[in-house]
């Protein structure tokens, strides 16, 4: 990550692009969703009028009934952004874990092999089971809110268990999600390395936590631990920008809370490529198992031996003096 810092620019080079053409179509689709919205020449009186209740009055009529497009719209946005997803993210890593297994078996420890064609189709696989699972995680949280509404009712309001019942729900949603996704993150590694089919490629990310957790884990701690650290200071330091609203135009104060926000995700995604990098290093670095230690019990102290020597008279072989 620090070496080669071209690795973490490509990862912000294709995950950027994506983000900015994201923004764009939804900037696009709403200002086109804006359009076919009939606003009369009493609307415009009524908004005119500065007075909250024409104003609102006007807002309702301009928005009656196109509910059912903005529900379309987001349907159709949705499933086009996240198969555009599924084809960048497989496209760039598997340019970037080639690039990382290059960059290894330039190391003199390393064995210099011929790395195996990456299976596009098994990166397909493996991004399209990503997508299925932010959206049932997606699913989950709204249950998770359904579920909080069916506690607390007007009749009977219980604000607390309410609260308490979705914040539980969404953390165990959270934490099934983060699972499967750094699975199949992992299993990329091996698609692209090994060769390996989509579910193969699962199954060995799962065989290579079996055989080496303290690697595996110690990687994913400290990066871990790392991203944590620059959410806690890039939360600390956007506070800053935000205290001079009072002070300083509007647009001042935005570009410095964007200027954090963007150096946070850079940071990130350089984290998130060293973290991938390390993965990499566990399957090609030469792994040299520690030699098991066999503890012997200590041997008792000797003890001195009283047996008497044959040849050696005694007092009743001396014969007595004449």
């Amino acid at each position: 990550m620090l070496r080669r810092p071209s690795f973490g620019l490509a990862e912000i080079a294709w995950r950027w692009s994506f983000g900015a053409a994201c923004l764009l179509l939804l900037l696009f689709s709403w200002i086109e969703y804006l359009d076919t919205l009939p606003v009369t020449r009493l609307d415009l009186l009524m908004l005119r009028s500065r007075q909250p209740a024409l104003i609102s009055e006007a807002i309702s009529h301009i928005f009656h009934g196109s509910g059912l497009r903005v529900v379309e719209t987001f349907i159709v946005l949705s499933a086009t952004l996240a198969i555009g997803w599924i084809l960048l993210a497989s496209l760039a890593r598997a340019a970037t874990v080639k690039s990382l297994i290059g960059y290894f078996q330039t190391l003199p420890e390393v064995e210099s092999r011929e790395i195996e064609p990456s299976r596009f189709r098994s990166l397909l696989g493996l991004n399209f089971l990503r997508v299925a699972s932010a959206l049932a995680a997606t699913i989950g949280g709204v249950a998770a809110f359904v579920l909080a509404g069916l506690v607390s009712t007007p009749k009977k309001p219980a604000p607390a268990s309410a609260f308490l019942l979705f914040a539980s729900v969404l953390m165990l949603v959270w934490i099934a999600w983060s699972i499967t996704n750094w699975f199949l993150s992992l299993a990329s590694v091996f698609s692209v390395a090994r060769g390996q089919t989509t579910f193969s490629s699962i199954s060995s990310s799962v065989a290579l936590i079996r055989h080496r957790p303290g690697s595996v884990f110690a990687a994913g701690t400290w990066f871990g631990l790392a991203h944590l650290t620059a959410f806690v200071v890039s939360t600390s330091v956007v506070a800053f920008p935000l205290g001079f609203i009072g002070f300083l135009p509007g647009s001042m104060v935005f570009g410095g809370v964007l200027l954090v926000t963007l150096l946070y995700f850079a940071v990130a995604d350089f984290l998130y490529i060293g973290r991938l990098a390390a993965y990499v290093g566990i399957l090609e670095l030469p792994y040299h198992p520690p030699e098991p230690v066999i503890a012997t019990a200590p041997l008792p102290p000797a003890t001195p031996s009283f047996s008497v020597d044959p040849t050696e008279l005694i007092l009743s072989d001396v014969p007595a003096p004449g």
